[in-house]
């Protein structure tokens, strides 16, 4: 800070200007490839602690104030690029300082952050805090001064130390007037006024701690610490950019599988020069759960008018369609996590889609120029098929599958002669999978008309399609029974065909059930009980039967096999159904129970929601909302575990939490890997992101069955832990093990405060507490665990984890960077050279414990950027290049006294041949890298082989 800031007299003169001086601020300033035109700023004289930031008094053509996210910088990250512009049209109110300790108490009554508890800490920035501490204090703070909150949510879970780490159903409503976090562009608003982090401003940054924040904003309405101390949460979700301009822009609509979030600004462990504006995130996978000691946040108030999302497919939104059950919700009816709601976005025209196996809840909406209507989901979840045409309206349609991804595919059309319209997937008893379709959904009431139809089914395997085979006249498209006795349809009437006196559908006979009276949405229960569900038009036999009139689809009627009415369920009030299927794949343990998908349509017309419906009990559930959305399906898998298991389900196998941070989910495959494969591998690869990202086990010789196990935040403890807690426990036919030397952080400690999960994060999670109750199952594997294991809360981009048996298969290929970052000063280990001692010591451990089992080890320096053979660091977190050579010369003379141990220095202090085009970044591999360097690791394992 500046001398003269720090001068009591004019520190007094200062303040007592500022509210005169911020009036005055908004003057153009220039910014990179952009003129920067200030918006005013003011003091907020209602919130304290906030300034006004006066976006809507300066207007352009774009209808507001610019603020730049993202840059055109080719050397910037895939998430960073183009350049998108926000205008904004509103006023809001932000924070001149990153929240602090005092006011975190102040408010939420303890902190996380054991700085907050030394002396003079009261304006230490508070960090450790994960997004969901953010919202809770953004709330409370909102009910304290009599506001609305700007946040909902349906559940939260906290771990050991007080933390939030998870938050289902979170919705952020930005047209409330409450306090809540900045968007990314109004952040950027801020910050832009005097971007300046290698600057006197960041120099008291320095060092290894956060500083105190600025209690009071510079002479230009500037805010603290923007630039540096901290990294700071916003509110948006991570969405990507396009060049164009947007009014009113508040992130993604959602944070995609992983449920991604923006982190903003720099910390005190960043060199100036590597912080950007444009910067939207970490080293790693940044979400809601995330906490670090170097993350903090500030706060904004203030409601958004007309918020515009943009999803990843480059569309701008005045809308979403918002998850609204949680998983969890979603498992406590249907019994397992591994379920799909796909459905019709009426005003796109596409299809979109939710996973619940995520957790971490998104919406994925498949853009394409194909019309989708009446999507149904395959028996096995990956696929849906659907059709160009409606119930009700004939004429020409079409059906296509495609499958159930993030990553758009051309879909296949199903290549058959004719119209296919109403497709459904059907399993026959010999085991093949058809498609069940007919040849027109329009009325049925005309009997001649009807019967002109047909229904038709064909073979589809692996991406063909069989000789299409018509089963019977007419176009029952509501379902066919299981046992091939029963098929209903309804466009008008509710139309059935009952087997014939030989059993069969194809010499059926037809009739009319419901009196002849109007019905539609006919869908036939797939569980055996052959229950028809249908809706009706307030009609005078479903008034009788339930004993008072109501209006069109008020009621959810369902029938048994013969036609008669068993129950009604009333849709709620100021609502009524549409577009109700069963869901898929799903048997009620009680005869009567079930549920049913359907569309709420409010007293607009609009189908503002679609929703479960448990027949059980007759309780509705909201799943999502949105505009229009149509012709929704449900699909669930059952958990099929030994009939032997006596495992606990609520414990067995539950590694991880709905809306969990990226590291944890790394983990819970992991453990799948470890289950999945401990009678088959004799090779494991232990250690950091560095071999999770650089070695391939598919690539490895026949004679070596290799699993990766290398996992994000790592140290040589957790490695060590790893393996003695599970992995020479579980893994008989161990050979191998390869273990990541990342010297570079053996500054990390053993215990609760370095990154060994299994103290820093262990007893968050009902499965590994399980395990260890059972000390981690000495006596022998357990049956039933893999099983459950698959079964709970994961990532539907399991491939990533799971394909190649660990190494994560999603890391796209950059560069190694010419001035690659430094997060650590080089000279520290210099002075702790104990913490050296203890990492080796870690490694020694390791190293014996193989032994004992004749297993060999293999100590792996993994390439990073030869660019830091220009600095006197070794790599990406220090270590001085001395320092290293001296290190790395006493790890290989480790072979001397444990001939089982070997080094494998793939770095050779930067001066190796991985080029460029082999590297994520400054220190991770991608595929090619990976390849070239499995190919070396496995010629040493190899030339160990061939001694035999």
């Amino acid at each position: 800070m500046s001398k003269y800031f720090a001068h009591p007299f004019f520190l007094e003169k200062v303040l007592f200007l500022v509210p005169f001086l911020l009036v005055l601020a908004g003057c153009d300033t220039f910014y990179g490839d952009h003129v920067w035109l200030n918006a005013p700023v003011e003091n907020d004289n209602v919130h304290d602690g906030l300034i006004v930031i006066k976006a809507s008094k300066v207007r352009n053509s774009s209808g507001g104030t610019l603020s730049y996210l993202g840059t055109y910088a080719s050397a910037a990250k895939a998430s960073e690029r183009p350049q998108l512009r926000a205008a904004l049209n509103y006023d809001f109110s932000m924070g001149m300082h990153e929240v602090t300790c005092a006011e975190f108490k102040s408010i939420m009554g303890t902190t996380f952050d054991e700085r907050c508890n030394g002396e003079n800490s009261d304006l230490l920035p508070v960090t450790k805090v994960t997004y969901y501490d953010a919202v809770l204090f953004s709330n409370e703070r909102s009910k304290r001064e009599g506001y609305d909150t700007a946040y909902t949510y349906s559940s939260t879970a906290f771990d050991a130390n007080g933390n939030c780490i998870s938050m289902e159903g979170l919705v952020f409503h930005p047209e409330v007037d409450a306090y809540r976090l900045p968007t990314e562009a109004e952040w950027l608003m801020a910050a832009d006024r005097d971007w300046n982090p290698s600057g006197e401003w960041n120099a008291q940054n320095s060092g290894f701690e956060p500083q105190k924040v600025c209690s009071y904003p510079r002479l230009r309405g500037d805010f603290c610490d923007m630039g540096g101390n901290v990294k700071e949460w916003v509110s948006d979700w991570l969405g990507y950019f396009k060049d164009t301009t947007i009014t009113n822009y508040v992130g993604g609509p959602d944070g995609g599988v992983l449920g991604e979030r923006v982190i903003k600004g720099g910390s005190y462990r960043n060199e100036p020069s590597a912080i950007k504006l444009y910067n939207r995130g970490d080293v790693y996978i940044v979400t809601s759960a995330a906490k670090s000691e170097y993350l903090g946040f500030r706060i904004a108030f203030g409601k958004i008018a007309n918020a515009v999302w943009m999803g990843r497919d480059g569309k701008a939104r005045d809308s979403r369609i918002i998850p609204m059950a949680s998983a969890t919700l979603i498992k406590d009816n249907l019994g397992t996590y591994r379920s799909k709601l796909v459905f019709r976005n009426d005003v796109t025209g596409n299809l979109a889609f939710v996973d619940y196996v995520n957790g971490t809840l998104s919406v994925t909406e498949i853009s394409d120029t194909i019309d989708s209507y009446h999507p149904d989901i395959s028996p096995d979840g990956r696929l849906v098929v659907f059709c160009t045409g409606m119930e009700g309206v004939s004429g020409k349609s079409e059906a296509y599958i495609r499958a159930l991804s993030t990553v758009y595919a051309k879909p296949l059309k199903v290549n058959v002669k004719g119209n296919v319209s109403i497709p459904r997937w059907r399993v026959l008893e010999n085991g093949d999978t058809v498609i069940v379709y007919v040849s027109d959904a329009g009325n049925n009431k005309d009997e001649s008309s009807f019967k002109s139809k047909s229904t038709w089914q064909v073979k589809y395997a692996n991406g063909r399609f069989g000789t299409p085979q018509k089963l019977f006249d007419g176009a029952y498209h509501g379902g066919i029974s299981g046992d091939n006795k029963l098929a209903v349809t309804g466009a008008r009437l509710l139309r059935a065909r009952i087997a014939g006196a030989n059993g069969t559908l194809a010499n059926g006979r037809d009739t009319v059930w419901y009196n002849g009276e109007q019905a539609c949405n006919v869908s036939l229960a797939n569980d055996g009980t052959k229950r028809v569900s249908f809706l009706d038009f307030g009609g005078k036999t479903g008034a009788d039967f339930v004993g008072e009139s109501y209006g069109t689809h008020e009621r959810l009627l369902i029938a048994d096999s013969t036609g008669k009415l068993i129950k009604a369920i009333a849709a709620p009030v100021g609502y009524s159904f549409d577009h109700a299927e069963w869901v898929l794949n799903y048997t009620s343990p009680e005869p009567n129970g079930g549920f049913i998908v359907a569309t709420l349509t409010n007293a607009n017309g609009a189908h503002a929601k679609v929703v479960l419906i448990n027949v059980g009990d007759g309780i509705v559930t909201d799943l999502v909302e949105g505009d229009e959305l149509w012709h929704p399906s449900v699909w669930s898998q059952k958990v099929y575990v030994p009939e032997k298991s006596k495992l606990d389900p609520d414990s067995a196998g539950v590694y991880l939490r709905p809306s969990d941070k990226w590291e944890s989910v790394i983990m819970r495959y992991k453990m799948n890997l470890l289950w999945k494969y401990r009678d088959s591998a004799n090779v494991v690869i232990l250690g950091s992101s560095r071999p999770m990202f650089g070695v391939t086990p598919s690539l490895f010789d026949k004679r070596f069955f290799a699993v990766n196990f290398g996992q994000t935040p790592n140290s040589i403890y957790m490695s060590r832990d790893f393996l003695d807690r599970y992995i020479l426990k579980h893994m008989k036919n161990l050979k191998y093990i390869v273990v990541s030397l990342d010297i570079d952080f053996w500054h990390k400690v053993d215990g609760p405060d370095g990154d060994n999960f299994f103290y820093t994060d262990f007893l968050n999670y009902p499965g590994y507490i399980y395990d260890a109750n059972h000390d981690y199952w000495s006596d022998g594997y357990p049956e039933g665990l893999l099983e459950y294991t698959e079964s709970a809360v994961g990532s539907s981009d399991e491939s990533h984890y799971m394909k190649d048996r660990g190494r994560y298969a999603n890391a796209i290929c950059h560069s190694w960077r010419d001035e690659p970052e430094i997060e650590q000063d080089s000279s520290y280990l210099d002075e702790h050279r104990n913490l050296i001692d203890d990492s080796k010591a870690a490694l020694v451990s390791i190293i014996k414990a193989a032994a004992k089992k004749n297993i060999r080890v293999v100590g792996l320096i993994f390439p990073q950027s030869p660019g830091y053979a220009k600095t006197g660091a070794f790599g990406r977190y220090g270590l001085r290049r001395s320092s290293a050579k001296k290190l790395i010369s006493e790890l290989e003379s480790l072979n001397k006294e444990y001939p089982n141990f070997v080094v494998m220095d793939e770095n050779k202090m930067g001066e190796h041949d991985y080029t460029n085009l082999m590297a994520v970044d400054e220190d991770h591999l991608c595929y090619g890298g990976s390849v070239m360097l499995t190919s070396r690791l496995n010629n040493l394992l190899l030339s160990w082989e061939n001694k035999k």
